[in-house]
């Protein structure tokens, strides 16, 4: 293959990584295939029959050894979605800056927010990657960022202010983090004159914050658009109930999880009956988390003619999408973010609570704040008052340099091919042709999240319990994430399969609530099992999931990993 990428990525990597792979792999393909890169408006024309025919067409695989091997389909996949081949880059970055993802054979598909720390931000002791931690606080981490350390410590000052405050560490720790609070909103897009940003220790800690500021005495209203259970948001909930306000939560319509645009458009327009300037709060993911489920910016400008403020959600952004948001058109009042990294540890990162500076005069100024989940940021290396270091965050580094058109390209190939690849597995002997997996939400899509929900049917069309396929996934070494659904709204056509999907017992006001009740039913949700991509994985990680849900395929296979288990281990576990 004559590629330009190639010859730079020999001298990274001479294991058996997956920049070998890409290396080896694509100089078997045909130059023509090779080098006839479709552009963008013909790749989205043709990406349906492209994403067909990435694996042999009108294929059922019925058992697991009959799945083609892992070079097999690496071909097949990139004679189908040649664009892969232009993010090499990503594989160079995956090689140099996270080699413990090849290292440790082991497959990440539960990734939250953007990725910021890289393997050289660790320390390498005894063959093992670990995170450094501070020895003097419990409530602490440390976090290597070249040769300078950030320590983010929580804060748990009792404060009253008009505003968000910001902790009060040394001159040079506060030089450091105006530095690193300004990386991050350049990397958002988000302009400093307009916009104040507070670090809190994650998700629940910013919105907790935002819910303890925002005025639920006066704009009562709450309006949610999740399609799944988010503990998030708790604490808007009660804000909001306490002060004598209603929750609203878009619906989303079975199968594909689509938001039931005339039931959320009478929400924000049913408002106009109220002459009051500022109705509440409209809570906006820009996509789902679990289905990866994409929703229309329209919404926002909906909510804001009918006086709605607006909170941005964006922790479910891949990197750089907040390139294509517009916020200097659509100025939310809030936005949300989150920065973890891919280890899967905790703590393993912070998040950001981004507020507009002409909304200040509107947040509580009475109200005795606990700001408990509020960060500060101290570099202990700058004890003398000086500040002579700039402030480098390489994972945002790394998707600037990448940009949006390459990640985009990488992830929609690769979360397209796997949902193609699990739809076409069949149990065998099936009078029925029962599918192995199901998909909630979006299929194969041009503009759909790098998020999907499935779950897994035996041979009798019997869900396996997702924390069941969670277990036997850590044991085959792929770290896959577990969710529930709510809110789906079931139109006439498909109450049987309502019957069917949703949970016979739920917590509904503390009490259990058993059988196919109405009541039950309504206020029940289907448990998944969820696998999240960015730009970090690449197409062996794709093929190992879907070799790893192919053995499902043996009807055997549960009972047989339990009887290994207890051997390997001596003790019995149920599973």
């Amino acid at each position: 293959m004559q590629s330009t990428k190639a010859k730079p990525m020999k001298k990274l990597c001479k294991c058996s990584c997956c920049l070998n792979q890409i290396i080896n792999f694509s100089s078997s393909l045909d130059h023509q295939n090779s080098s006839n890169i479709y552009n963008s408006s013909t790749f989205q024309y043709d990406f349906a029959t492209a994403t067909s025919s990435s694996l042999y067409p009108n294929t059922q695989f019925t058992n697991p050894e009959s799945l083609p091997t892992l070079q097999e389909s690496f071909r097949s996949f990139t004679r189908s979605f040649p664009q892969y081949l232009t993010t090499v880059e990503a594989d160079e970055i995956r090689a140099s800056e996270y080699r413990h993802l090849n290292v440790s054979s082991h497959v990440f598909l539960d990734y939250n927010g953007h990725a910021l720390f890289s393997f050289s931000q660790y320390d390498h002791k005894n063959g093992e990657f670990i995170a450094s931690s501070s020895n003097s606080c419990n409530n602490s981490i440390i976090l290597k960022e070249n040769l300078s350390c950030i320590e983010i410590s929580h804060v748990g000052n009792n404060r009253s202010s008009s505003s968000p405050p910001s902790p009060s560490p040394s001159s040079s720790s506060s030089e450091f983090e105006k530095k690193l609070k300004g990386r991050i909103m350049r990397y958002l897009n988000v302009l400093e004159d307009d916009y104040s940003m507070f670090i809190t220790a994650n998700q629940t800690s910013s919105f907790g914050l935002l819910s303890e500021l925002y005025p639920f005495e006066s704009n009562k209203n709450l309006v949610m658009v999740y399609d799944h259970e988010n503990e998030s948001l708790e604490s808007m909930k009660k804000s909001s109930t306490k002060n004598g306000g209603r929750v609203y939560s878009a619906e989303f319509k079975w199968p594909k999880l689509k938001i039931h645009c005339t039931k959320l458009q009478e929400i924000l327009v049913e408002s106009r009956k109220n002459k009051k300037k500022n109705k509440g709060l409209f809570v906006f993911p820009v996509q789902s988390r679990i289905s990866g489920a994409k929703y229309s910016y329209q919404w926002m400008s909906l909510a804001r003619e009918n006086g709605w403020h607006i909170l941005l959600d964006a922790t479910t952004l891949n990197p750089k999408e907040t390139d294509t948001l517009g916020l200097s058109l659509l100025q939310p009042e809030f936005l949300i973010c989150t920065v973890y990294n891919i280890f899967g540890q905790d703590p393993s990162g912070f998040s950001c609570l981004i507020v507009k500076k002409s909304i200040n005069g509107l947040l509580n100024s009475s109200k005795t704040c606990s700001f408990n989940g509020l960060v500060s940021l101290n570099d202990p290396k700058t004890k003398d008052g000086l500040c002579d270091k700039e402030v480098k965050c390489k994972g945002l580094d790394q998707t600037d340099s990448l940009g949006l058109i390459l990640i985009g390209n990488r992830i929609r190939c690769l979360i397209n091919w796997l949902i193609n690849a699990l739809l076409a597995l069949y149990h065998p002997h099936s009078e029925r042709g029962v599918q192995l997996v199901q998909i909630y939400g979006p299929r194969v899509k041009f503009d759909r999240g790098s998020s999907l929900a499935f779950n897994i049917f035996d041979w009798k069309g019997e869900k396996m319990e997702p924390m069941l396929v969670q277990k036997l996934a850590d044991r085959n070494n792929i770290s896959l994430g577990c969710g529930f659904l709510r809110h789906v709204w079931f139109s006439q056509r498909y109450q049987l399969e309502k019957e069917k999907v949703l949970v016979e017992e739920v917590e509904d006001g503390g009490k259990k609530c058993k059988g196919k009740k109405r009541e039950c039913l309504e206020s029940g949700g289907i448990p998944v099992v969820t696998a999240t991509i960015s730009f970090l994985t690449n197409f062996e990680d794709m093929y190992m999931l879907w070799k790893f849900v192919s053995k499902f395929l043996d009807a055997d296979f549960v009972e047989k990993e339990r009887w290994r288990y207890t051997a390997l281990n001596q003790k019995s576990i149920e599973v």
